[in-house]
């Protein structure tokens, strides 16, 4: 983001106690620097973050099992009620940041959604707990296991969706609400604010790898009831946790809808449709502008991108006739920029979502690919093929202070950028680096193949191929690479580059990369089933894995992420970076 300071007004006071960007508290009083805000609210909401995924995580990770031991689904069937759960899930946070920036404001959205995500949790726990809502307990699977009545199976289902529901409002609120601590006018404070994500991500990843684990073993060997009832009371003290630090929060409170500010322009531009566009010097000139308080630090400068939507900005003299509200017939400079901020953010969007088919991979195929191979590491005791996924998570914990500390700095001082390199450049690296992951991941499925072959294990989709599991470790390792510069950068990037007022909404736009690409990446699948099992052919996900092809699956996604990289790539070329100018002016000029 580009500040240009404007020669009319003062500078904002950088060594004011008094926050400059804005922020009050909950009362809408403006804050001290030194009293609220900053690193001590930004850990807190990080320690909060870290309890709330461990309750989603601690549902999500193990569900499948549950679904099959429990509630006696087929394993198709509870793929498919897994897949369309965590899908709905990463598409809801839209609601709750349409919600939060629209009426109830960051805090209150946090703090309503985790009640209906506590009271979810609950209703899960009784459901796994009481035998009014969950089917008696399956004495020998091997005869007759009593299935769940329709009223046990619309309890739990009510509940799990609850906590989706909950998670909704939670999840792109929370983010955003921990990076508004930062003073955005403070150029201290501003490059703390960038180095919050990169710290958000390392805590959480942190949190998840030493607990996660834990509760997974408890679910399976020691009972549901308490495997659910531990993530219900991380929930319960993550919620106590956040009220707790009330006192310490800064907020930046909705305005209008932000919804309604979009439509405005496109109405307004298309009832201009006929009308020549303005050049920014009539724009400057209008007879309609942003109001300004004493609140307000910047305003968007305007820009070349998208021109037809400028002539939403000329007044007619019919706009000063009509009867109706006039912001549906002329708009103000700022708002026409904001909407161009968000059409400029839907390419790049579209670009990462080939990024999200890609994620969905790991916790399935390659755990797969794991489940074949030689697991033994001392003696006779074998990993969990599920265990590497862990790597992911130790090559995040690892690589994100090495980025933050030594990366940044380094960069900054040959490129001159706060960040050390831009938005657009950590992301396109990450998005390179899954493209290799693919790669690697094709190479040594087909050394596995290989080493069936040679060892006659081809009809033996049971039997252990003589291959270490720690074959897959570079594959691993890449994604958390990835993770490091793309899913970090993404969570940034949607944030800063979003209007202030839908910053939210950007947090859910993120996610929603994620929910749409394991949508994306069950199509995918299911089209790939279709097409290679026609003529007889061998389909490329065989059950027996030996004479499956995920080899060629993984070099498609290889080449389709390689496709979806020239194209981010064009569009990061052409992309302009959100453009302010200081306007914080003296009283008496505000007046």
């Amino acid at each position: 983001m580009e500040n240009i300071s404007s020669p009319s007004c003062e500078q904002p006071l950088l060594g004011s106690d008094i926050v400059q960007d804005g922020s009050t508290d909950l009362k809408g009083r403006p804050v001290s620097r030194l009293l609220t805000g900053g690193w001590a609210a930004a850990l807190l909401i990080i320690g909060v973050e870290i309890a709330e995924r461990l309750a989603y995580y601690g549902i999500s990770a193990n569900l499948i099992t549950y679904l099959t031991s429990v509630m006696q689904e087929t394993t198709a069937t509870a793929a498919k009620n897994v897949n369309v759960w965590s899908g709905v899930a990463s598409m809801l946070p839209l609601l709750g940041a349409f919600v939060a920036d629209s009426y109830l404001g960051r805090y209150w959205t946090i703090f309503v959604s985790s009640l209906v995500y506590l009271l979810g949790l609950i209703c899960l726990t009784l459901s796994a707990s009481l035998t009014i809502f969950s089917p008696p307990t399956c004495v020998d699977t091997s005869y007759f296991c009593p299935k769940p009545s329709s009223f046990q199976l619309g309890f739990f289902f009510f509940s799990l969706y609850l906590v989706a529901l909950g998670q909704g409002g939670h999840k792109p609120c929370l983010q955003a609400f921990g990076a508004d601590q930062f003073d955005q006018e403070d150029p201290t404070e501003r490059r703390h604010k960038s180095s919050f994500f990169n710290w958000w991500y390392f805590g959480l990843t942190s949190g998840l790898i030493l607990f996660i684990n834990i509760i997974m073993y408890i679910q399976e060997n020691v009972g549901w009831g308490l495997g659910f009832g531990i993530p219900t009371m991380t929930m319960a003290i993550a919620l106590s946790v956040f009220i707790c630090g009330t006192k310490m929060y800064r907020h930046k409170f909705p305005s209008t809808s932000p919804m309604t500010r979009i439509i405005q322009v496109f109405v307004a531009a298309i009832h201009k449709w006929n009308l020549p566009v303005p050049s920014q010097e009539e724009q400057r000139e209008s007879i309609i502008q942003e109001p300004f308080t004493s609140e307000t630090t910047t305003k968007l400068l305007p820009t070349n991108q998208f021109r037809f939507l400028d002539k939403a900005t000329v007044a007619a003299p019919l706009d000063l006739e009509s009867k109706t509200d006039i912001n549906w017939r002329l708009c103000t400079i700022t708002q026409v920029e904001e909407v161009k901020l968000v059409l400029r953010l839907l390419p790049i969007w579209v670009a990462c979502l080939m990024y999200g088919v890609v994620f969905a991979q790991s916790p399935t195929f390659f755990t797969k690919q794991g489940s074949t191979m030689d697991r033994k590491i001392i003696g006779d005791f074998e990993v969990p093929a599920a265990t590497l996924q862990s790597f992911i998570s130790l090559s995040i914990i690892v690589l994100v202070p090495v980025y933050d500390r030594i990366f940044v700095p380094l960069a900054r001082s040959i490129t001159g950028n706060e960040r050390g390199i831009t938005l657009l450049q950590r992301i396109g690296v990450g998005m390179f680096s899954s493209v290799l992951s693919m790669i690697v991941a094709a190479m040594i499925e087909m050394k596995r193949l290989q080493a069936a072959k040679e060892y006659g294990l081809i009809d033996k989709p049971h039997a252990t191929i003589p291959l270490s599991i720690f074959w897959l470790l570079p594959q691993y390792i890449l994604f958390g690479v990835s993770d490091v510069f793309t899913m970090i950068g993404l969570q940034e990037y949607f944030y800063d580059q979003m209007p202030d007022t839908m910053r939210s909404l950007g947090i859910a736009l993120y996610l929603s990369v994620f929910g749409i690409g394991s949508f994306l990446s069950g199509m995918i699948i299911s089209i790939v089933e279709e097409l290679s099992s026609r003529g007889g052919g061998q389909n490329w996900f065989a059950d027996n894995l030996n004479k499956a092809h995920l080899d060629y699956f993984y070099w498609l996604l290889a080449a389709l992420s390689a496709l979806f990289l020239c194209i981010y790539a064009s569009f990061a070329s052409c992309f302009i970076y959100k453009k302010v100018e200081n306007i914080t002016c003296k009283d008496e000029e505000i007046s």
